[in-house]
């Protein structure tokens, strides 16, 4: 009974250990457009790479799989807006304040071998790992739209 307790600790933190692993390789994330005839524009969702063959995009009604070999390109980019409605309403002091939206393009050739795109729009505390996830599973370089994507997106 004693050497068997022994072994709880161990088994707990290699429990923990896996958990946080896939809560690494899940991101939310919504569908903001592509080529796919399964997603509507707006869909949400979490996308992840925990898989060691596909990537994927599950939503609460459909969910799209790529395999990494045919992931063709990755891109990166973000767009900057000004808190310009909370401005109006509450404060000028919201001027200042940058909103980031990050955007990751998935380029991939299907089963026909015709060229397909899926561009997601990724949660901003979920985006490095994602980056790093792709680069390593598809073996693709990230193409960074700007300077500033890049610095985002490589910390």
């Amino acid at each position: 009974m004693l050497r068997r307790l022994s072994y709880m600790p161990k088994r707990l933190l290699a429990l923990a250990v896996c958990v946080s692993g896939l809560a690494l390789a899940q991101g939310h994330a919504e569908y903001i457009g592509g080529t796919s005839p399964k997603l509507a524009a707006g869909t949400a969702g979490a996308m992840t790479v925990s898989d060691a063959q596909y990537f994927a995009f599950y939503s609460k009604k459909v969910s799209v799989r790529v395999a990494y070999n045919k992931v063709n390109l990755l891109e990166y980019g973000q767009t900057v807006s000004r808190r310009l409605d909370l401005a109006i309403v509450i404060s000028p002091a919201f001027l200042l304040v940058k909103k980031r939206k990050h955007f990751l393009t998935v380029g991939y050739e299907d089963e026909e071998g015709r060229q397909q795109a899926l561009v997601f729009r990724v949660d901003k505390n979920d985006i490095r790992a994602m980056l790093a996830s792709m680069e390593a599973r598809t073996g693709q370089k990230v193409q960074f739209q700007d300077e500033e994507a890049r610095k985002a997106g490589r910390g």
